[in-house]
């Protein structure tokens, strides 16, 4: 009810007649107030950080609505960065192979909870840790929980490894660090081995299929798995900052390992795959109109109960939160004290840092490229993330309310006015007056209004679903915060409805 309480005390103003209070108005915030705010985070960041190029983006209800670089795409000729620049993203191509599964399991291709040795014969002789261990479905793979060790350092320096080297290393098996199934350690050899099924189910070569199965269908002309393909002169090339200078990076060849981290993309271009993730919220009726249905793609967020508990800055320097997060399929899901839902990844890699950061319940995504080696890209995302809310832009999107919960929104305002649950009968589920004697709901009335005095009963309820909604009816003295909640008859009868005066 936090919610609940803030936008009460946020109610000034009394109406005529009822010396109730109302919302004062406000002047209209715009998100390009952000930005100014948003380009001096990364600046700094950039300098602190010894960052040749830089470039970052805001996409919001499906457009660009700011793009921002600085530095440089090669130290020695110092071309500037910018929005058709191409930077590796590492980690981040993670969610395109993700992706790229669930599209082959929605045409019947493949099954996540199959065995992965289904699609990859050469893991059927693997040895696994214990006699009780079960064998690596897809899934587990997709959640990083198929009991291989964190392998992001050794994992970096494969992308050029080939197909036949990778069927020989998946032929001998891999050592296990743990039983699968029994917690979450981040494998690229788990993501290189998805790679495989792709290729394998699809019968093309793992980025050929994506390419055209998912990129070329949103428009991402630009973006390719090959480093070689790329005109120099649009390159960012990769740099590590080592004794005070900037040493370059070689620059790793198309391989095996591209499936965990070889995407080559411009700010351009992740821009629209950033608007078609977003577009899969929230769920809705009407015609799909992108490479993989909207339900595929909210699938990204979910993790198979592995949670991860990490702290992370609040607003405005407070005290740090606690930030539940789990790793869905490509992607990170977590619940943040300030910004909400949000699903992200970020990435490193040898030359290159960046980091996506979704909001899908606000319609907004912010991504950003740097051109040196393991920059730490993920808080400043967030910082930026901070931003926007600290403009009051992210407000969440407005759940429209369904016709049974607005019958019986009316219902509740009825019983209340006239302090008994007669009016209301006829909407009550049988559980209600089970749970609570008329006698005793007409006594909590008398109290609230007691309490809290003659209250506007017209304010529009917020709807939390379609059968649950939360309200506040502003009073001579006060608040009183309110709930309601359907039962999941047909037609919907109210179950539970919570009153109470809410807190100064």
């Amino acid at each position: 009810m936090r919610r609940l309480r803030v936008l009460a005390a946020a109610m000034l103003v009394s109406v005529a007649g009822c010396g109730c209070a109302q919302v004062a108005p406000s002047a209209p915030v715009t998100i390009e107030q952000a930005f100014p705010a948003i380009d001096g985070h990364f600046r700094t960041f950039q300098a602190d950080e010894h960052i040749p190029g830089l470039v970052w983006g805001v996409v919001r209800d499906g457009r660009v609505v700011h793009l921002g670089a600085s530095g440089v795409q090669d130290v020695e000729t110092r071309a500037p960065v910018n929005a058709e620049t191409l930077f590796r993203i590492a980690s981040m191509s993670k969610a395109f192979t993700a992706l790229a599964i669930l599209k082959l399991r929605d045409d019947g291709k493949l099954s996540l909870d199959a065995l992965a040795e289904t699609y990859v014969p050469e893991m059927k002789g693997w040895v696994y840790p214990t006699t009780d261990s079960p064998r690596i479905r897809v899934r587990d793979l997709l959640s990083h929980v198929g009991g291989m060790v964190t392998d992001d350092p050794w994992g970096d320096r494969q992308q050029p490894l080939s197909e036949a080297e990778f069927t020989a290393m998946l032929r001998a098996g891999v050592p296990f660090t743990r039983a699968p199934q029994t917690a979450f350690e981040y494998s690229n050899f788990g993501y290189a081995t998805l790679g495989r099924i792709i290729t394998n189910v699809s019968g093309r070569p793992y980025d050929q299929y994506i390419s055209a199965e998912i990129m070329k269908p949103l428009g991402m002309n630009a973006t390719t798995y090959e480093v070689r393909d790329v005109d120099p002169a649009r390159l960012a090339r990769g740099y590590r900052w080592e004794n005070d200078a900037w040493a370059l990076e070689p620059a790793m060849p198309h391989g095996v390992f591209g499936a965990m981290g070889g995407v080559v993309t411009s700010a351009n271009d992740y821009a629209k795959w950033v608007a078609f993730l977003l577009d899969a919220w929230p769920a809705r009726d009407g015609a799909e109109t992108g490479p993989v249905r909207r339900s595929s793609v909210r699938e990204l967020a979910q993790g198979l109960n592995f949670p991860m508990n990490v702290e992370r800055a609040a607003l405005d320097g407070g005290a740090p939160c606690r930030y539940a997060n789990t790793y869905g399929m490509g992607m990170n899901a977590g619940r943040d004290c300030d910004l909400g839902f949000t699903l992200g990844h970020s990435g490193g890699y040898p030359g290159y840092g960046s980091n996506v950061m979704l909001l899908p319940d606000q319609g907004v995504g912010l991504f950003v490229f740097a051109s040196r080696t393991y920059a730490p890209t993920s808080p400043i995302n967030r910082k930026a993330a901070l931003e926007l809310h600290r403009a009051g832009v992210l407000t969440g999107r407005t759940l429209g309310v369904s016709a049974p919960l607005a019958a019986a929104y009316q219902a509740a305002g009825a019983m209340y006015r006239a302090g008994e649950i007669e009016p209301g009968r006829t909407m009550l589920a049988m559980n209600f007056l089970m749970d609570r004697s008329a006698e005793n709901w007409s006594r909590e009335f008398a109290r609230l209004k007691e309490t809290a005095g003659t209250c506007s009963i017209d304010a529009p309820i917020n709807a939390t679903g379609a059968l649950t909604g939360e309200f506040v009816w502003m009073c001579e003295r006060g608040a009183i915060e309110g709930e309601v909640l359907l039962a999941p008859t047909n037609p919907p009868a109210i179950q539970a409805l919570s009153l109470s005066v809410a807190e100064k």
